[in-house]
């Protein structure tokens, strides 16, 4: 089986954001779809080991932030592959509170919504939850990032408690993966965004660069 079939499946790339008891929590999504229009309902694939997911299931309410194509790594990167058992991920963003009381992520975001949940559906790993759209509200009119494009183009890797998690094959000797959170560094695309252009070797790149998902120092990058 080529599981490289399954990139092909098109995704958006949100920010899930719930609270319960005053603790808020978000984290970065992939697999959300409508399910019906009347009345609109959304489904999220949530993995069971998430405090987002510990959370959702208490509080049984959430946001979704539709995150615009130019997000930086670093809001995916916080959302992705960051713990909220660890660090406060909402310290210095941008927010609001919803008709529901939950966080809203504005940061990067062309549209949210807000749903409260009427169905959960247990699926190993994780639990599809289904949920009611109580609110919606277009921010601007930027074009959407997709799962394709932050694989394809970003070089993002999915975190392993992803649904779309897919254990890459071993890639070329000039690339260089993020023992922290498996980024590769593919110099043939570089690191735009934090200013290493295409075509950059990993020895080239200047020592103060870190990973751009998750902040990890150049020492942690292993060649593959």
């Amino acid at each position: 089986m080529n599981r490289e079939a399954l990139h092909k499946i098109s995704y958006g790339i949100y920010i899930l954001a719930t609270e319960f008891e005053g603790k808020a929590n978000g984290q970065i999504v992939d697999s959300v779809f409508q399910v019906t229009a009347e009345p609109p309902t959304v489904a999220v694939s949530v993995n069971k080991l998430n405090l987002t997911c510990e959370y959702l299931l208490k509080t049984e309410k959430f946001s979704l932030s539709i995150l615009e194509k130019n997000t930086p790594m670093t809001l995916i990167g916080r959302f992705g592959f960051k713990s909220g058992r660890a660090l406060n991920k909402f310290e210095g963003i941008k927010l609001k509170k919803g008709i529901t009381g939950m966080p809203i992520v504005l940061d990067n975001t062309i549209a949210y919504l807000e749903a409260e949940v009427i169905s959960r559906l247990e699926v190993g790993t994780h639990i599809i939850l289904v949920g009611k759209v109580v609110e919606a509200e277009l921010l601007n009119n930027l074009e959407p990032m997709t799962y394709a494009y932050y694989h394809d183009v970003k070089k993002g890797q999915s975190p392993k408690t992803a649904p779309t998690y897919i254990k890459e094959e071993e890639e070329q000797l000039d690339k260089y993966v993020c023992k922290v959170c498996g980024y590769v560094y593919d110099p043939v695309a570089g690191d735009p965004d934090d200013g290493v252009v295409a075509g950059t070797k990993f020895a080239d790149i200047p020592e103060s660069w870190v990973c751009p998902v998750c902040g990890a120092s150049k020492d942690q990058f292993e060649k593959q």
